[in-house]
């Protein structure tokens, strides 16, 4: 069990649910993971494969399996980060006592990943429109939570922003275009479905 310098100075920082990251990190480890800091976040591997991603949010602290759609659920714990969202999947934990009562969970999960990318399974996503923007594709390549959400969308709603993003000539005006719309992406959300919503009411 290797603690990794960078995890530990992340940890040092967080305000909120501290004690059950510390913990949740204990049990990722003891599963024989390795652990880094990727974007920013405690990322734990497999053979040089991400497994499992620790994220820290207001009312919860989760774990994000990259997989996580492929994995049983017999316990219906794994949640979507979206509600369209297709491959990454969390086990959310809002105190300590969660990370506790759901350690053996957590556990047969993992083990369950790390099967899954040792039998070298893959997500088959079909209808990703090409190209994707350079600018959107940098900001995917550093956010996998990003990357995973807009795997999961629906072909015609990722189809809206590629057209979306990749509408401006200036690189500027593409990069503006992505980050304004990374929160609707992240919650599962297409383009315009905000704004239909607010039409209905």
């Amino acid at each position: 069990m290797k603690l990794n310098r960078l995890v530990n100075e992340y940890l040092s920082q967080v305000m909120l649910r501290r004690e059950a990251m510390s913990k949740l990190r204990m049990i990722i480890l003891g599963c024989g993971l390795t652990e880094e800091l990727k974007w920013g976040k405690p990322c734990y591997t497999f053979q040089g494969k991400n497994i499992v991603i620790m994220q820290g949010f207001k009312a919860y602290c989760a774990l994000l399996f990259f997989k996580g759609v492929l994995l049983k659920d017999p316990n219906d714990i794994l949640k979507k980060t979206g509600e369209n969202a297709f491959v990454g999947r969390q086990i959310r934990f809002a105190r300590t006592q969660d990370v506790v009562e759901l350690k053996p969970m957590v556990i047969a999960y993992i083990h369950e990943a790390i099967e899954v990318e040792k039998a070298g399974l893959k997500v088959e996503i079909k209808g990703i429109p090409k190209p994707i923007p350079e600018e959107f594709q940098k900001k995917m390549d550093e956010d996998p939570a990003l990357k995973a959400a807009f795997e999961g969308l629906t072909p015609g709603r990722q189809r809206a922003y590629v057209f979306y993003f990749s509408a401006p000539k200036q690189s500027k005006t593409r990069e503006s275009r992505v980050i304004k719309c990374m929160r609707q992406i992240l919650n599962g959300k297409g383009l315009n479905d905000e704004y239909l919503a607010r039409q209905k009411h």
